[in-house]
């Protein structure tokens, strides 16, 4: 058999799957996403075993900390797996909801009604508890998913997703569709293209990972994609901003997972507050062995100061600034003002999230209405915008698109809809 045969017998299995969903109540979906939790839960160990090859054949591969550090599959990850999986079944069903209504002259009655989109492919890299988040989002909202990791994480993929099936099929029975689930059994980079070539198989395809991956994808595919080419997230500390709330911001939003899109990138710091501001982040971001890439002003700003000169301090090229890192790296420039601040974000930044540390309620609301990205905050960490902390659950992916789906997905953006007619005879004059 070959790739495109067997990418396209996975994509008609898909297909059928996905009709068969349709028939599932939201009990019965919900009792088999309880099951799978269980299941997860339970295979601990083996789940541990299986992400231990993967994280062999990560480092072999020369993925740096970050990276590995998104492979893991922890303790925690597999409770938070777990739970994700039980909070996307405490949710409405999404399914079958009434989007409006209503009577034309000639008595005919329209309905629009949310419907599942069909079958959806997700891509990603490393984090193998986007398998249980997607798939449970999926069966959650009737889209049969074919699931494509990276080839350092295919170990922890199949168990995982194996694991939910034979949960799924225990709780249901036959009713279960067998394909609702399906991971990808190759790391042929071929499969990619053959897959998405499948246009009266597959619905949508959902990247998730570095922006090559995600624009190798959609150069290459033939079914509609739905993407975020990178998290270049930015803090902006105004000259009104509580100083030591604006240190914790910048240390969560740059450290607390680096390797995270929402991770931020680059600091911008108003001028009348640099000198006071820049030295004391700096010996905060040391705690982390954070490197600064630094504009000229904010690198002679710190080399001025004996505390804060080391050879982490370097200066930044151009490229940095639109640059992902997912690492320890942070960019560092003085600005002059929120319009300043505003006009590098709209140059450089990536359209994903933003956030301003200031007291001032005016120069807050300028930034939020003219950033234009698809979550903007106000004194909160750029770490929020993630589906499960909007209440989503677990989440599909976060889209930097404008068109459809923006931000966190999460059930009802894996949505689409329906229009229903009701007549009595009614005729086109």
């Amino acid at each position: 058999m070959t790739l495109l045969e067997q990418m396209e017998t996975l994509a008609r299995q898909a297909k059928t799957a996905a009709r068969q969903l349709g028939r599932l109540s939201a009990e019965e979906k919900n009792q088999a996403l309880a099951a799978m939790a269980v299941a997860l839960t339970e295979a601990g160990p083996a789940l541990a075993e299986a992400n231990a090859k993967d994280l062999e054949v990560g480092r072999s591969l020369g993925l740096s900390g970050a990276m590995l550090d998104r492979l893991a599959l922890t303790d925690a990850r597999i409770a938070a797996m777990a739970q994700g999986l039980r909070e996307v079944a405490a949710l409405p069903d999404p399914v079958g909801r009434v989007l409006d209504e209503r009577t034309r002259p000639n008595g005919l009655r329209l309905r629009k009604l949310s419907t599942p989109i069909g079958v959806v492919v997700i891509i990603y890299e490393s984090r193998p508890n986007v398998t249980a988040d997607a798939a449970s989002l999926c069966f959650k909202t009737g889209n049969a998913t074919i699931l494509r990791g990276g080839k350092e994480a295919l170990n922890s993929n199949l168990l995982i997703a194996r694991l939910m099936i034979e949960a799924g099929q225990q709780a249901l029975g036959d009713r279960f569709p067998a394909h609702a689930i399906q991971v990808v059994p190759t790391t042929d980079r071929e499969a990619i293209p053959a897959l998405l070539s499948l246009t009266q198989y597959v619905d949508l395809c959902m990247p998730r990972g570095g922006e090559g991956l995600i624009r190798a994808v959609t150069e290459c595919s033939k079914v509609p994609v739905i993407k975020h080419y990178k998290g270049v997230c930015h803090v902006f500390v105004d000259r009104a901003a509580d100083l030591a709330m604006a240190g914790d911001i910048v240390f969560n939003a740059k450290c607390q997972r680096p390797s995270t899109c929402n991770a931020t990138e680059t600091l911008l710091v108003d001028r009348p507050v640099a000198a006071t501001f820049l030295p004391a982040i700096a010996a905060k971001l040391a705690e982390k062995n954070v490197e600064l890439r630094c504009d000229p002003e904010a690198l002679t700003l710190l080399n001025s100061k004996p505390e804060t000169r080391n050879p982490k301090l370097v200066a930044a090229s151009d490229a940095d600034w639109s640059t992902e890192y997912n690492d320890y790296i942070l960019n560092v420039r003085v600005v002059d003002g929120v319009e300043a601040a505003i006009e590098h974000i709209a140059t450089y930044g990536s359209a994903h999230s933003d956030t301003i540390v200031t007291a001032d309620a005016v120069t807050a609301a300028k930034f939020q209405q003219e950033v234009d990205s698809a979550a903007v905050y106000w004194n909160a960490s750029t770490r929020f915008t993630d589906g499960y902390e909007f209440g989503m659950g677990a989440e599909i992916g976060i889209s930097t698109d404008k068109i459809g789906a923006r931000g966190p997905m999460g059930l009802e953006e894996l949505c689409s809809y329906k229009w229903l007619g009701f007549g009595n005879g009614q005729l086109r004059v």
